[in-house]
């Protein structure tokens, strides 16, 4: 990603939010989008989405593509938020022996990658277990 196109969708990138139809109902994550890929209508709500939820099915990366080599292996989850969304979201803090289908997950900010060319450290959202609460 450029600079420009890095600052330009930085409000998204930082926090799990996107767009809602409000015709249809459709979610459409980060990008506010012209039109609605389930219903083609031009009408979108703002949505901040939960920081919580259960994963429902986990990969571990262990080939990876050229920019993320040097993080492998890594792993990739499917993540049913409490209200039902269900996103895609690298794993952070887990040992591969820890992940199992419908364990608790949560929303933490950690850095994604560096971004060779430019050299920007990118940054967003990762899932990591629930921490007990004392």
């Amino acid at each position: 990603m450029r600079v420009t196109g890095y600052w330009r969708n930085i409000s998204f990138l930082y926090r799990l939010a996107g767009w809602k139809c409000t015709h249809c109902g459709a979610f459409h994550h980060h990008y506010k989008p012209v039109i609605c890929r389930r219903c083609r209508s031009r009408e979108f709500t703002q949505v901040e989405l939960p920081g919580s939820g259960r994963l429902r099915a986990y990969t571990v990366i262990r080939s990876p593509p050229k920019e993320f080599e040097r993080y492998a292996p890594y792993s990739i989850g499917l993540i049913e938020l409490e209200d039902g969304t269900k996103i895609l979201s690298q794993l952070t803090d887990f040992k591969e022996d820890e992940l199992r289908d419908g364990i608790r997950v949560e929303a933490v900010f950690r850095r994604v990658r560096v971004n060779g060319e430019q050299g920007i450290i990118e940054y967003g959202y990762k899932f990591r277990p629930v921490l007990s609460r004392s």
